[in-house]
């Protein structure tokens, strides 16, 4: 399924294997301060030489042993052009709210055949959270790019943000440790799966912001910092109320300690 007439080059569908609905949850859009300590998660940024295109004769050994592999019904399939198609799953760690239309239903299967942008039907515009570690699965081409990956991930989601304020990263476990490494919109994602094979332990999607700088607040109209707001307050009294529960306990706690000593002889 193509996911829109600029996505010539290959191919992006997307599962019905999660509900479509927002929700808000207790984040926060603002950029966290990171620790001086060393990170479990460490952002590579070197980047990596690039291999050789694989001969026809290659990419058909190496998709016969990655199905070998698959102990699902996940299987790449290699075509007659030398191209292939196959599924990677794509975990969306977003902790910014995201801007999708107002009073418009997720786009269903029947419109994303027929290419409509449900986007388009309304200015209106309102601000939620996507569901935090959420895993959308995606049917690719060879030649589907990480920048047709994230704009097919942000139309299934309605959302209208620009495209650059996201980014497709790679997760790989190396001694005990989460390494992440930011991908080039050029790069290809299914290339990656077939070398990598279909354990998602060794390599993962993660859909992220694009940590570029600081929020551009003027991107943003009244009405969604308005929205910004709301959600600021409500997780403050949700968090007033976290701190307050803690020492509640912590305080029981202690006159029952205290009590105990006190009743104990000498």
């Amino acid at each position: 399924m193509t996911v829109d007439n600029s996505m010539s080059s290959g191919y992006c569908s997307l599962d019905e294997d999660l509900e479509d609905c927002f929700f808000t949850a207790k984040t926060t859009f603002f950029r966290r301060t990171q620790s001086k300590a060393a990170a479990k998660n460490v952002t590579k940024t070197v980047e990596e030489e690039k291999p050789q295109a694989p001969t026809i004769q290659e990419l058909k050994e190496k998709i016969e042993n990655y199905n070998s592999k698959v102990n699902n019904c996940l299987l790449m399939k290699l075509n007659d052009d030398g191209t292939y198609t196959g599924f990677i799953k794509v975990h969306l760690k977003l902790r910014r709210p995201v801007t999708v239309p107002a009073g418009i239903r997720p786009q269903s299967i029947y419109d994303a055949l027929k290419e409509v942008n449900l986007a388009n039907m309304t200015e209106k515009r309102t601000s939620f959270y996507l569901p935090l570690d959420a895993i959308k699965q995606l049917h690719i081409s060879s030649t589907t790019t990480v920048s047709e990956v994230i704009q097919g991930l942000l139309k299934k989601f309605m959302v209208v943000d620009n495209p650059q304020k996201f980014a497709l990263f790679k997760q790989m476990q190396k001694d005990g440790q989460v390494l992440s490494q930011k991908l080039p919109v050029t790069e290809y994602p299914l290339y990656l799966r077939l070398l990598a094979g279909p354990d998602t332990d060794i390599l993962s999607f993660v859909l992220k912001e694009n940590e570029t700088g600081e929020v551009e607040w003027d991107d943003f109209s009244i009405p969604e910092l308005q929205n910004f707001l709301v959600i600021l307050e409500r997780e403050e009294k949700d968090k007033i109320h976290q701190v307050q529960k803690k020492y509640d306990r912590f305080k029981q706690r202690l006159q029952e300690a205290l009590k105990e000593a006190n009743e104990k002889p000498g």
